[in-house]
């Protein structure tokens, strides 16, 4: 199967970044060519919001990336890597530039981009975690936290329904609908499968939980409340709280903070 590249600086990364990742990765295994700090200072004159070893670390953990390399520039990395498919969004401005070279271009369109596919499950062996939560403004700090979780065994991670969020956060809340907020959940790799809640209150996850029989639940220190340590208990699930730490040599990242409310 032909390799294929995607260039980009991938700055805050949103559904629609991964929504990308995924169809480009379908035309082989896939490279991103990740701008550098340095290269989009001089390009826009504004650092970028998230550093450069932080975008690294979140694509790196996606489902969809087999390799994450630095690009300075992209006329050197077309060049130096024209041997699979160049693949762009609408919009693009390399496609004349790829046929001018002999080097393989594929055009992903907006209609490519529709929907929030699920991805299938991956096979389970071993002891089930499950983790619980909104996953609206989704950063680095999450995806340590699935690593961290998944460490205990198969993770499946259950988001929080529309409603519920609201009724526990308030109006404004949450900022994106559940089921693209479990399509971005469920395209980190750590993850074996992504649900969306049907129950109620802070234990909404209830009825996942019996569906999934997990051995432990785990949260990091600000979701240890809401009754789920005696939940547990009373369930014989082992209950496990996490310190909030990011992964090593990234900043502390909190979603109130990046949200700003």
């Amino acid at each position: 199967m032909s390799k294929a590249f995607v260039e980009g600086t991938f700055d805050d990364i949103k559904s629609l970044d991964l929504r990308f990742l995924e169809e480009a990765a379908k035309s082989g295994p896939l490279t991103v060519l990740l701008r550098s700090d340095e290269a989009i200072l001089a390009e826009t004159g504004k650092a970028p919001r998230f550093p450069f070893a932080e975008r690294q670390y979140f694509l790196a953990a996606t489902r969809f990336v087999a390799d994450v390399v630095e690009c300075p520039s992209t006329g050197a990395a077309l060049l130096a890597w024209n041997d699979g498919i160049w693949v762009e969004r609408e919009g693009g401005s390399r496609q004349s530039y790829c046929r001018e070279h002999g080097i393989a271009h594929r055009l992903v369109t907006a209609a490519d981009l529709s929907g929030f596919p699920e991805p299938q499950p991956k096979p389970v062996q071993g002891p089930k975690v499950v983790v619980t939560g909104c996953y609206d403004w989704f950063h680095s700090g999450h995806v340590r936290f699935f690593e961290e979780a998944s460490a205990f065994g198969a993770l499946y991670v259950v988001v929080g329904h529309d409603r519920n969020i609201r009724a526990l956060k308030g109006e404004g809340h949450p900022l994106l609908p559940e089921a693209e907020r479990r399509y971005v959940v469920g395209a980190i790799k750590h993850v074996t499968q992504a649900l969306i809640s049907t129950g109620e209150g802070w234990l909404d996850a209830d009825p996942q939980i019996k569906q999934i029989k997990p051995d432990y639940y785990v949260v990091n220190e600000d979701g240890d409340k809401g009754g789920k340590r005696e939940y547990c208990e009373s369930n014989g699930i082992q209950y496990k709280v996490l310190r909030r730490e990011p992964a090593p040599g990234l900043p502390k990242r909190s979603s109130t903070d990046l949200r700003g409310f």
